[in-house]
């Protein structure tokens, strides 16, 4: 097998070059050459950096900060301009391309991710939403086994009893094409108060909201905190959330939003030449089990996880051929010029870093890579709790190919 073609380099832009005098608290970004290509390190953004709108605060595995692709759109973009995220999980860059008045773009091979962000770029009021949780009748029939008895270990009865009335009301209403917008937005605040480890879950407690465990794991987390799921008032803490998350206000006026479930290789929806600026995130090989963690919320939204084809690579060969057929329908949705902000991290302890395979991958694509940019961020919290140093594992490092799209024509393929 040939190697592929060495991606196109040609004449850096001024976003690259500014990316060298940009100076934080950290002082004046550090650029080295690596295998031919410059790498600017510096504290690009940080979560203290500026405010985000409490609107992102919905949890899902492995998303970055909402920091990350306001960096890029308030330096690439234009209010109205079309910002594009492939592999969008909770939406964070659509949403945050609301938020600055441009076009939200987005598509994730998984339905969950649109039923995540779309009641978020349009929300309802506080007024509408307590007002349908009214009209919902209270309980409906448990489910019937051997799902019950997976059910129950995270849930108390009373619970399950609100969550089996509200999930059969989506469902319903969603096969018939009647689902509104308030229900949407319930739909959207009951996936992401399932389980938890605080008492603002409808769960018992266990893992954080972003990883929901087998029942077995919950089982022995049960017998080894001696606890039982207690009742909650299903009603009172989706009003809770649905306070803290509008309480920023919802987007401004902006472009209509273009959101899909397809694969990311083959986004058919997203026209030739329509987007101004993509910032992306891909799954990191195998590293998350993204299937796994939203079993529960599969259920809870109807969706037959199995037959969800999340892409899941366990060499980096696999992984950038995966990455290179992204890639190719990447660069065929962005306008000549327009950037393309591709982030990956650690893994393996460091051993393989996958900015470099991204760069292979972009080889005989109209693509110029342009350099990696390492955002290494401050210590945080949520990283000590999970007991990993600054820096390492990947934790809060971000690293991102930075890559526009060049005049030439796609090479064609042999």
């Amino acid at each position: 097998m040939s190697e592929a073609p060495a991606p196109a380099q040609g004449t850096v832009s001024g976003f690259a070059d500014g990316l060298g005098a940009f100076e934080y608290r950290n002082g004046r970004t550090e650029v080295t050459e690596r295998n031919g290509l410059p790498c600017f390190t510096n504290e690009f953004w940080t979560s203290g950096q500026r405010k985000a709108s409490r609107l992102h605060e919905v949890s899902y595995r492995a998303c970055f900060k909402p920091q990350l692709p306001a960096f890029f759109i308030e330096r690439l973009t234009r209010p109205g301009d079309a910002v594009y995220d492939p592999f969008m999980g909770r939406g964070t860059t659509p949403l945050q391309a609301a938020l600055t008045g441009r076009r939200p773009v987005g598509c994730d091979i998984n339905p969950l991710s649109a039923m995540l962000l779309a009641p978020r770029l349009a929300p309802p009021l506080l007024e509408e939403i307590a007002a349908r949780l009214v009209e919902i009748p209270l309980s409906a029939p448990l489910p019937e086994e051997p799902l019950l008895g997976d059910l129950r270990v995270f849930f108390h009865d009373s619970v399950l009893a609100r969550l089996a009335a509200l999930r059969a009301r989506f469902i319903e209403r969603d096969r018939a094409g009647a689902l509104d917008s308030v229900d949407e937005w319930l739909r959207m605040v009951c996936l992401n108060r399932l389980t938890g480890h605080s008492p603002g879950f409808f769960s018992v407690y266990t893992m954080p909201p972003n990883q929901a465990v087998a029942a077995g794991r919950q089982r022995l987390i049960n017998a080894k905190r001696g606890q039982a799921p207690p009742p909650r008032d299903v009603d009172a803490l989706i009003l809770r959330k649905s306070r803290s998350l509008l309480s920023t206000g919802g987007p401004p006026p902006h472009p209509p939003a273009l959101l899909g479930t397809a694969p990311a290789e083959n986004a058919a929806f997203v026209a030739d030449g329509s987007v101004d600026l993509t910032v992306t995130s891909p799954p990191f090989l195998d590293v998350v089990d993204y299937r796994t963690d939203n079993w529960l919320r599969c259920w809870f939204a109807g969706i037959d996880r199995e037959a969800v084809p999340i892409a899941a690579h366990r060499t980096p060969e696999a992984w950038r051929a995966f990455v290179h057929a992204s890639l190719r329908d990447i660069a065929r949705t962005l306008r000549p010029g327009g950037f393309l902000a591709f982030e990956v991290g650690e893994v393996r302890g460091g051993k393989v870093l996958l900015e470099d395979h991204v760069v292979a991958a972009a080889g005989g694509l109209p693509l110029a890579v342009e350099g990696v940019m390492v955002n290494r961020q401050s210590f945080t919290k949520t990283a000590n709790c999970w007991g990993v140093a600054n820096n390492r594992k990947g934790t809060n490092t971000n690293r991102i190919v930075l890559m526009r799209k060049t005049h030439r024509p796609e090479p064609a393929l042999h």
